[in-house]
């Protein structure tokens, strides 16, 4: 536990000055780091021998992406640029079927286990639209002010963080119920609402710091609480992906706290999400 909490403030302190004291271009080299290593870990689901083709070419698909639209692109006086809007809209269809394979597994791993050709494109459909949504977060209204951006993605980094604290915590105390056992065997329902519970606590809080006005604030909450229960379809996704392939842990990047996709699998989920409900509806 005393490993978990020293690395867990360490990747904090990281995360915080990543989001609010980067320069933009130094902000995207960070995320393109966190979205190699993380492909890197996706290819053992794929491909227990190694990263070998997967990696290049999540790689090159990323700098495909860089170069079709490049960031002083990807806002114009109408908004967001329509093809990022586009693919977090695709973004949002793959977590739809993320939650049917989820609640059906492990029938629907009958479908696309001993594929690795489909599990490729789900890891696309996954690190793609997460390294944009955070780019797009953290863009919004920068001409106007540079911080808000920030503010508003480490607001939904502390949704997510508060979300599995709270299931943590709620769960060692009151967990009785399994939630999908045979997805994940030590989540239960009550550290689920627990979860729920702690992240609608930092909504409310998210209102009254982003000022909201009477008529946006129910979306703001809404929004936030969608935003938390797509947080935890992202852990439930990946665990079954690591099931499949025979893995505890999706890498052992961090001392205690196992790979870089188990640290950020619920935000691969969150991110996307927030930004397009936010980009549609608030912004």
């Amino acid at each position: 536990m005393k490993q978990r909490i020293i690395t867990a403030i360490i990747l904090a302190v990281i995360t915080i000055g990543t989001v609010f004291f980067l320069p933009l271009q130094f902000f995207m080299l960070m995320l393109a780091s966190v979205y190699l290593f993380a492909s890197k870990e996706w290819a053992r689901f794929v491909d227990k021998t190694g990263p070998g083709f997967v990696l290049y070419f999540y790689g090159a698909l990323l700098a495909l992406t860089l170069f079709m639209v490049p960031i002083d692109k990807m806002w114009g006086l109408d908004g967001i640029n329509p093809i990022f809007s586009s693919g977090l809209i695709i973004a949002a269809g793959w977590w739809i079927i993320a939650l049917f394979m989820v609640l059906t597994y492990p029938k629907s791993a009958s479908i696309w286990s001993s594929s690795k050709l489909l599990k490729t494109f789900f890891g696309i459909a996954i690190l793609i639209p997460f390294f944009w949504g955070l780019v797009a977060i953290r863009t919004i209204n920068m001409q106007h002010d540079f911080y808000y951006g920030s503010e508003l993605l480490m607001y939904v980094f502390l949704l997510v963080w508060a979300s599995d604290t709270g299931g943590y915590f709620f769960g060692k105390k009151f967990g009785k119920h399994k939630l999908l056992p045979t997805v994940s065997p030590g989540k239960t329902i009550e550290g689920f609402f627990g979860g729920l519970f702690l992240g609608v606590v930092i909504a409310f809080l998210g209102i009254f710091y982003f000022d909201m006005p009477n008529d946006e604030d129910i979306s703001f909450l809404i929004i936030s609480i969608v935003t938390i229960l797509v947080s935890v379809l992202g852990d439930l996704t990946e665990s079954i992906f690591k099931r499949e392939s025979g893995l505890k842990d999706s890498g052992n990047l961090f001392p205690g706290h196992g790979g870089i996709l188990d640290r950020i699998d619920s935000i691969t989920a969150a991110v996307p999400i927030f930004a397009l409900c936010y980009l549609k509806w608030l912004h």
